[in-house]
């Protein structure tokens, strides 16, 4: 390492130069105040207001470490283990997703049509780290909330996950591309689902750091036939959607018109598109 000193000012003015290298100022700045909150438990204040204070060199070694990481495309959720969504944190790993802001606002529209209905009955395919089942439960407490997922390594993040954050879920692993084993669950008020959806002709569209570190199976599906798991959703609410009931889905932005004619074609009566916070149509609803 060549960093003058273990001085703060010093460390910040280091490191931001390396990360410089493949992350704009801003970036550079919200990842090395991530890195000295972690590991040396230091505040964005104190690292402005006491820019002389040293830190340890066990500290400056995670921090070292951590960068090399990151100028390799890893994910800073991954090298913190750890990840905020909904004003909860969960931990993640490279078996499962990194939960996105985009899937915050498919949660936060689940919840605030739902908010006055009690004891809803919710299946959340594909629970990941358990992000969806976690905030939902968090926010719509009566709601009885059933996740699964088809990874077991994913359904251990996502118990670990509901304990931490004190959230009583019904975890099953489940492949819902399994007939007979989507059959054998009960019927649901709500099906939210953000699964797997991106082509991977889409590859060259996206950040190293998302298809080079996060799990194959929870990101792609194959180029020539890239809405399956929406048919198989379709499928299943056909036959265990109480009446009334809604689905709430992440999408692929390009394919939103084909997705919302697999719903029409399911029995939906109304089908709407969302756009999300970066203007992409990306959450769909069918009634």
């Amino acid at each position: 390492m060549e960093v003058k000193s273990n001085r703060i000012a010093d460390v910040r003015s280091f490191y931001k130069g390396k990360l410089l290298d493949l992350y704009d100022d801003n970036e550079a700045d919200s990842l090395l105040f991530m890195l000295f909150a972690d590991f040396a438990k230091l505040t964005k204040s104190d690292i402005i207001l006491y820019p002389d204070k040293t830190i340890s060199e066990s500290e400056l070694l995670k921090i070292h470490f951590a960068v090399r990481d990151l100028l390799n495309n890893k994910p800073v959720q991954y090298i913190l283990g750890k990840a905020e969504f909904y004003g909860l944190t969960f931990q993640v790993g490279p078996d499962v997703l990194i939960p996105r802001p985009e899937t915050e606002e498919l949660v936060d529209i689940v919840i605030r049509e739902n908010k006055d209905f009690d004891n809803l009955k919710i299946l959340d395919i594909g629970t990941g780290s358990g992000c969806i089942a976690i905030s939902l439960k968090k926010n719509l407490p009566s709601a009885l909330i059933t996740a699964i997922d088809v990874s077991s390594t994913a359904l251990d993040y996502a118990k670990k996950n509901a304990l931490i954050n004190e959230a009583d879920i019904i975890f099953k692993k489940v492949n819902f591309l399994n007939e007979k084993e989507i059959n054998a669950l009960p019927e649901f008020d709500i099906v939210i689902s953000n699964p797997p959806y991106v082509r991977r002709q889409e590859i060259k569209f996206m950040k190293k750091n998302v298809y080079a570190y996060e799990p194959d199976k929870a990101l792609f599906v194959e180029d020539d036939d890239p809405l399956i798991f929406y048919k198989a959703i379709a499928g299943f609410a056909k036959e265990k959607l109480i009446p009334g009931g809604s689905i709430y889905c992440e999408i692929n932005q390009y394919l939103d018109e084909e997705t919302s004619e697999i719903f029409y074609g399911a029995g939906f009566q109304r089908v709407e598109v969302i756009r999300d916070v970066n203007d992409n149509n990306r959450i769909l609803i069918a009634r």
